[in-house]
């Protein structure tokens, strides 16, 4: 149930219908609007309805929600979309963001190379793998703690935030050490006990749909993450699995629009992984952002022909911002604004 207050409720009034829902077992999710607070009633819908809400002081109106994600739904922010602040770089509403960086941590060389070209071509937060979940055991498993380090290195020297991946609970402090946004890979969008402790960290989340993943449990994954406290999530289209097999998967462009529909949440777009192809990330940027996405995440190296991992997919440090002013352009056209560098 979504508990809309009065545009002149107080603090006090607030506090007691937060006090009033926790009576009853049930989760109180408070989000502060420009002008109404709305407070988020999550728990057995049968002790939620029989709260006697209605009329009580500061309260303008009760609105069951029906989706099986509470939180997630557009209707829960009333019209207003999140946006993420990851040290001055926004995302979501109306800005734009690039994120960019190798697919994976492979040497001090190749990681500062990187994070110079595409601090240098305009992005505005820099990715790469310390830990790479990968189909064969015997492929590169990344760097671990060491690439945590070049990572931190990169940005101390950069000013990009970070953003990277976590695979297993047990490396999550370190992790979160480091990285400025924790990403959750599609393999694990459905690794509930994690998506649990991302809620608790504190980071933003940037939350990929799994292969075979519906946009429903794609939300619900996401409510996972909301449901313990942590409103920063980030929601990533980078291909699901079809029966063509012309190209790595298939870029689902309708999930953006759909997205924005259904979530408030920022929505974001993998051309690297969805295509497996360099010279087809280009397009697909262009058409996510023309879409409406709030950004891209594209793989950068400055060396993809000597990349330990996916080097067909990844662009070449210095394509790549010519490929970021088109992406620009297309944005602007579809009413994004391109998150400034700091």
């Amino acid at each position: 149930m979504m508990i809309v207050m009065r545009e002149a409720a107080t603090e006090e009034q607030v506090s007691a219908v937060v006090e009033r829902v926790e009576s009853v077992g049930a989760q109180a999710h408070v989000s502060e609007g420009e002008f109404v607070t709305v407070i988020g009633a999550i728990g057995d819908r049968e002790h939620v309805a029989k709260l006697g809400l209605e009329g009580a002081p500061g309260v303008e109106q009760l609105v069951p929600i029906m989706k099986p994600y509470k939180l997630a739904t557009a209707e829960y922010k009333r019209g207003e979309r999140t946006v993420i602040d990851v040290e001055g770089r926004k995302l979501g509403g109306s800005h734009f963001a690039a994120i960019a960086g190798p697919c994976a941590v492979e040497s001090r060389e190749l990681m500062l190379e990187s994070a110079r070209g595409v601090r240098d071509a305009g992005a505005q937060l820099l990715r790469g793998g310390a830990y790479k979940p990968r189909s064969s055991p015997y492929s590169y498993q990344g760097l671990g703690e060491a690439g945590l380090r070049l990572l931190a290195e990169a940005r101390e020297e950069t000013g990009l935030p970070i953003v990277t991946e976590l695979m297993d609970v047990r490396d999550l402090e370190a992790v979160a050490g480091v990285a400025d946004v924790i990403q959750l890979g599609a393999r694990n969008m459905q690794n509930y006990a994690l998506l649990t402790e991302l809620g608790r960290s504190g980071k933003p989340v940037l939350l990929k749909r799994g292969l075979s993943a519906t946009l429903e449990e794609l939300l619900l994954a996401a409510e996972y993450v909301l449901k313990e406290g942590n409103e920063d999530v980030i929601l990533c289209e980078r291909g699901i699995r079809t029966f063509e097999t012309s190209y790595r998967f298939t870029l689902d462009l309708m999930a953006i629009p759909v997205l924005k529909e259904l979530t408030h949440l920022p929505v974001i777009v993998d051309p690297s992984h969805a295509t497996g192809r360099r010279d087809l990330v280009e397009s697909l940027s262009l058409a996510a952002a023309g879409a409406g996405a709030d950004g891209i995440l594209v793989e950068v190296h400055s060396d993809p022909d000597r990349a330990v991992c996916d080097g067909p997919q990844q662009l070449r440090a210095e394509d790549f911002g010519g490929l970021l002013r088109r992406v620009e352009q297309v944005a602007e056209i579809a009413g994004k604004e391109l998150a400034a560098a700091v």
